[in-house]
């Protein structure tokens, strides 16, 4: 009966060893799993400005390029960007967009409305 016994904790300790690092695997490989993502960009589009420059602030996770119309801008660290951008009278669309190192691609694009 104790061999059973042993053999059952023996078995279970294994199972959640191995769990244990499946799941660290995947935790540290989600980033690379899932590619880069923008997010927490403070436009809205649609939105109407009276003001000619604004700020574009975000976050683009796991981006190795990040461009804002076509014009390359950084990150730091964590992703997080800060960038101003000048509005033309009328409809504006801006266009951001990321590229982590393996060419995966996420692009948001939000149409403004200037009125002076």
């Amino acid at each position: 009966m104790t061999n059973d016994i042993k053999k059952i904790v023996k078995i279970a300790l294994f199972s959640i060893f191995f769990i244990f690092i499946i799941s660290y695997g995947f935790y540290r490989s989600k980033d690379l799993l899932f590619g880069v993502k923008i997010s927490h960009v403070n436009l809205i589009s649609g939105q109407t400005y009276t003001e000619s420059i604004i700020p574009v602030t975000g976050n683009a996770k796991n981006a190795v390029t990040l461009t804002l119309n076509g014009r390359e801008i950084s990150v730091n660290e964590q992703g997080d960007f800060n960038e101003s951008i000048a509005l033309l009278p009328g409809y504006n669309i801006i266009n951001i967009r990321a590229e982590d190192k393996f060419k995966f691609v996420d692009e948001k694009n939000y149409q403004l409305i200037f009125k002076k």
